[in-house]
C-alpha cells in the first residue's frame, strides 16, 4: 500500500520501502533510485497537524542555508508538503523529509572532542532558529517540554517500585522549588527540544546533523543543553566528567547565563524523570513497545547518580566550564561556628573534628556547602530518608490547609491514632501526642505517677530518655555524666544486661541478670511506680537487652505494682528488621510504649501509647494539652511515614540490608582484633573498638576512624560509656551497596593505621 502511494503522490518508480521503529507513529525509509526519504504517518488529529506544520515551516525556513544539517521537506507533486490521506482506511497525516547519512551518537565512542562539537552544533542550530517564530508552538503545552514537566505527574503511579517512585517525587518537588521561580527570567525560544543520541548524526568524530524535528517547542533555551547532556551522558559512569565538554563548545559559539546554570542540574533531572515516567506509562499502555522504554535502564541509572551528586557541585562544575566564578560559602566554617557560638551556647555540640556545614539532603544523602555529598549511616531521625517527598508533601498541603490544636474535631487525629495503634497489640490502645521524644519520656511519668501512686522508678544503666527535667532524672547517661546532677533518691539504677562485656555472658545471661533485677526489685523500701528501659540501649554503645530479661523482669515489676515501659524512640518503626517494636524481640508486652523521633521523619512528634486502665486513671488528674502535641500537620506527617514504611517495605529492607551489613561488619571483626563486638539488629547495629592487648575500650580509635569516615564522605558516629562503641542507625532506605561502602571504607582505615603504626 505504501510504494502505491508514494508512486502516486511523488511519482517514485517501484520505491524501496523499509518501516522504523517509531515512539507514537510509524516511519518508512524510502529508496527511490538509489536516493533515500523517510517517509513519516501519522494518526490524524488536529492539533497535531498544525503542530507538524509549525515544524514543516522551521525546515523551510532553515533549507538551504546549511546543506545536510537538517532534514529538507520533499513536496507532494501538487506541491504541498503535508497531506491528509487515507491509508489502509485509515485517516493519515503523511510527509516526506530528505534522508541525512552519518552514524549515530549512540554508535559512536564518546570523545572530548565529540562532546565539544555537540555543543558547537546546538548552539550554531539554536542561533538559526533564533529569527524563528510560530504562536502554534508558542502554545503547545505537554509532557516533554521541560517547563510543563508536572504535566508527567500523572504517569507516577505507573513506576512499579515504590522507592523509584519516590525519587522521582523527589527531583519533582526540588524542580518546583529551585527551577520554577526562575523560568520567567530565563531566555526563552524555539528549541529542539529532542536532542538525543539516536537523533544526533556524527561524521569524522564530529556532530555534523540533527534529524526529528517531531518535539519542537518554544521554551526555555537552556532546556536544549539539558536534554542533550542528559542523552549524552547517561550512560557514563562519572556524567559529571562529560558535561563541561558540551558546555564549553555551546557557550564558545552562544554564551550561557549565570542563571542558566543554577537551573541545569535541576532540569537535567527533570528530563530523567519524564523518560522514566513517559517508560512506565508506555508498559503499561503497551508492553510490546520496546522503543520506548529502550533508554529506561540507562535513564535510572543516571537518575541514582544524580542523586548521589551535591547540587552545589554540579553548579560549580558548570560554571567552571564557562568561565563563570564559583558558588561560594558566605563564610569559613570557622566564621560559621563563631557566629552559632555568639548566639547558640556552646553547650549545643558539634559533631566531628572538622563540624559539617549542611546545605541540602535527600534520602540516604546529604550535602554540605562545599559541594560534598556524604552518605549517612548515622541519622536514625530522617526514618524513611531524608526530605522524603511523600513525607515533605504531606506537610506541605496540610500547612496549607489547616493547623489547630486538639480542641477542636478533625479527621486526621483520629484516623492517625487508629493507623498508630494499628501497630500495637490490642491492650495498648490509646495514644497521647506530643512534640518531642523527651516530652513523652516526661508524660509517661505523670502517667505512672497518676496511676500507681508510688514515685520510685527503676531504670536501666546508661539509658537515656530525653532532655526535659523528669526525662534526665531518669537517664543515667545524662544525671550520672561528669557534669550530672546525680542519682536521685527515688530512683533505682538496674545494671546493664550486657552480654559482652557485663557480668554474665552464657546462653542464659538473660535470665541471671534478670534474676538480680527482681531482687532489686522486691528488696526497694519502696513500691515502683514504672520500670523503663529502651529494647537496645543505645547510649550504652547499642547493647541489646540480653535474651529473656524483659519476659522475667516485667512480671516482677506488675506483681508489686508498677508498670513496663519500652522506650521504643530509637528502635521503633521497623528499624530492627525483625520486629516493627523492639519489645517484640523479648517477646512482651508492656503497658506503655514511648516513640518519637521517627515517627515524623525529623518533624517534631512524640507520643505515648498505652493501656485503656492507666489512661483512664491519669484522665481523672488534671487536664491533659500540648499546644502541638496531635496538631493536624503532624499527624499528616506521622501518617505519611507509616505509608512510606508499608509501600517501601521498609522493614523488611531493614532486615534484608541490616543482616548483610551486620555479616560485613563481622567478617572486619574476624579480620581486626581491634574489633572486640558487633551487635544490634537491622539497622540499629553497634561496633565495639577495643585495644587488641588486653580487649578494653578504645576510644581514641573508635573516634579516629568515626573522623577518618567523615573525610571519606560517610557519616557514622559513637557512644558508649567510654564513647567508644561505633553506631550506625542510617535512615531505612540504605541499601547493601551503601552498607559494603561504610564497611569497606572502614577497612581501608584500619589498614592505613596498623601499616602507620
Amino acid at each position: 500500500m505504501i510504494d502505491k502511494l508514494l508512486e502516486a503522490e511523488f511519482s517514485f518508480n517501484q520505491p524501496e520501502v523499509k518501516t522504523l521503529n517509531g515512539y507514537d507513529n510509524v516511519n518508512y525509509i524510502v529508496k527511490n533510485n538509489s536516493t533515500k526519504y523517510i517517509f513519516k504517518t501519522y494518526s490524524y488529529d488536529k492539533e497535531l497537524f498544525s503542530i507538524l506544520q509549525a515544524e514543516n515551516e522551521l525546515l523551510l525556513h532553515l533549507k538551504g542555508k546549511d546543506v545536510d544539517m537538517f532534514p529538507d521537506p520533499i513536496p507532494f507533486t501538487d506541491g504541498t508538503f503535508i497531506k491528509v490521506i487515507e491509508v489502509d482506511g485509515v485517516k493519515t497525516i503523511c510527509r516526506m523529509l530528505s534522508f541525512l547519512d552519518g552514524k549515530f551518537l549512540g554508535d559512536v565512542e564518546a570523545t572530548e572532542e565529540l562532546f565539544y562539537s555537540l555543543g558547537n552544533f546546538l548552539a550554531e542550530m539554536n542561533l538559526k532558529f533564533q529569527k524563528f517564530d510560530s504562536y502554534v508552538l508558542k502554545a503547545r503545552q505537554w509532557e516533554w517540554d521541560i517547563q510543563y514537566a508536572h504535566l508527567n505527574k500523572k504517569y507516577l503511579n505507573d513506576i512499579v517500585d515504590p522507592h523509584n517512585r519516590n525519587v522521582v517525587r523527589y527531583f519533582f518537588q526540588q524542580f518546583e522549588e529551585n527551577v520554577i521561580p526562575l523560568l520567567p527570567e530565563l531566555r526563552k525560544q524555539v528549541i529542539h527540544n529532542d536532542a538525543n543520541e539516536w537523533n544526533i548524526l556524527t561524521e569524522k568524530g564530529k556532530v555534523s546533523a540533527v534529524i526529528d524535528f517531531g518535539d519542537l517547542a518554544y521554551s526555555q533555551l537552556i532546556n536544549e543543553l539539558a536534554i542533550a547532556i542528559t542523552y549524552a551522558c547517561y550512560d557514563k559512569e562519572n556524567p559529571l566528567d562529560w558535561i563541561p565538554f558540551i558546555l564549553k563548545g555551546y557557550h564558545s559559539v552562544s554564551p550561557l547565563k549565570d542563571k542558566e546554570m543554577k537551573v541545569l542540574y535541576y532540569s537535567i533531572a527533570i528530563r530523567l524523570c519524564t523518560s522514566v515516567c513517559n517508560s512506565a506509562h508506555s508498559r503499561k499502555i503497551n508492553p510490546d513497545n520496546i522503543y520506548a522504554t529502550v533508554s529506561e535502564k540507562s535513564a535510572w541509572k543516571m537518575l541514582y547518580k544524580w542523586l548521589r551528586i551535591n547540587p552545589i557541585k554540579a553548579e560549580n562544575t558548570f560554571r567552571k566550564a564557562i568561565g563563570l566564578l564559583p558558588v561560594l560559602k558566605t563564610l569559613t566554617s570557622e566564621e560559621e561556628i563563631k557566629r552559632r557560638h555568639m548566639s547558640i551556647s556552646s553547650v549545643m555540640s558539634l559533631s566531628y573534628e572538622k563540624p559539617i556545614s549542611m546545605s541540602g539532603s535527600a534520602f540516604q544523602f546529604m550535602y554540605d556547602t562545599d559541594g560534598n555529598t556524604f552518605l549517612d549511616a548515622y541519622n536514625n531521625i530522617p526514618h524513611v530518608g531524608h526530605s522524603h517527598p511523600k513525607v515533605v508533601q504531606a506537610g506541605q498541603r496540610q500547612m496549607a490547609k489547616l493547623n489547630t490544636n486538639t480542641r477542636y474535631l478533625y479527621d486526621l487525629l483520629p484516623t492517625y491514632a487508629e493507623t498508630l495503634l494499628s501497630k500495637f497489640p490490642d491492650t495498648l490502645s490509646k495514644v497521647f501526642f506530643v512534640n518531642s521524644g523527651s516530652a513523652a519520656s516526661d508524660l509517661a511519668m505523670r502517667m505512672a505517677y497518676a496511676h500507681t501512686k508510688s514515685q520510685k522508678i527503676m531504670i536501666m544503666e546508661h539509658g537515656y530518655h530525653g532532655n526535659t527535667q523528669v526525662s534526665i532524672d531518669i537517664s543515667d547517661y545524662k544525671f550520672n555524666s561528669p557534669k550530672g546532677q546525680g542519682q536521685k533518691e527515688h530512683i533505682l539504677k538496674n545494671q546493664i544486661p550486657d552480654i559482652y562485656r557485663g557480668k554474665y555472658t552464657g546462653q542464659n545471661a538473660g535470665e541471671l541478670y534478670a534474676k538480680e533485677a527482681v531482687k532489686q526489685i522486691e528488696d526497694s523500701s519502696n513500691p515502683i511506680a514504672a520500670f523503663i528501659s529502651e529494647p537496645i540501649v543505645g547510649c550504652g554503645g547499642q547493647v541489646p537487652l540480653a535474651e529473656g530479661y524483659l519476659k522475667n523482669v516485667y512480671p516482677a515489676i506488675r506483681r508489686q505494682g508498677g508498670i513496663c515501659i519500652s522506650d521504643e524512640v530509637q528502635t521503633g518503626f521497623g528499624r530492627l528488621g525483625d520486629c516493627f517494636w523492639g519489645y517484640e524481640a523479648q517477646d512482651v508486652v508492656p503497658d506503655m510504649v514511648i516513640v518519637g523521633k521517627p515517627i515524623a521523619n525529623g518533624h517534631p512528634m512524640g507520643a505515648v501509647i498505652t493501656t485503656n486502665e492507666i489512661a483512664e486513671s491519669f484522665s481523672k488528674g488534671v487536664e491533659f494539652f500540648s499546644s502541638f502535641g496531635g496538631n493536624p500537620v503532624s499527624c499528616a506527617i506521622g501518617l505519611s511515614v507509616l505509608e512510606v514504611i508499608e509501600e517501601e517495605q521498609l522493614q523488611n529492607n531493614a532486615t534484608q540490608v541490616g543482616d548483610y551489613y551486620k555479616s560485613l561488619l563481622t567478617e572486619l571483626q574476624n579480620k581486626y582484633d581491634c574489633v572486640g563486638d558487633v551487635r544490634g539488629s537491622g539497622l540499629f547495629l553497634g561496633v565495639e573498638i577495643v585495644n587488641e592487648k588486653n580487649q578494653e575500650t578504645n576510644r581514641t580509635l573508635a573516634h579516629y576512624i568515626k573522623n577518618e569516615l567523615r573525610n571519606k564522605y560517610i557519616l557514622i558516629s559513637t557512644d558508649g560509656p567510654d564513647d567508644s562503641v561505633l553506631k550506625t542507625k542510617p535512615p531505612l532506605c540504605f541499601t547493601k551497596e551503601n552498607a559494603k561502602e561504610v564497611v569497606d571504607a572502614i577497612d581501608e582505615i584500619l589498614k592505613m593505621y596498623y601499616n602507620k603504626n
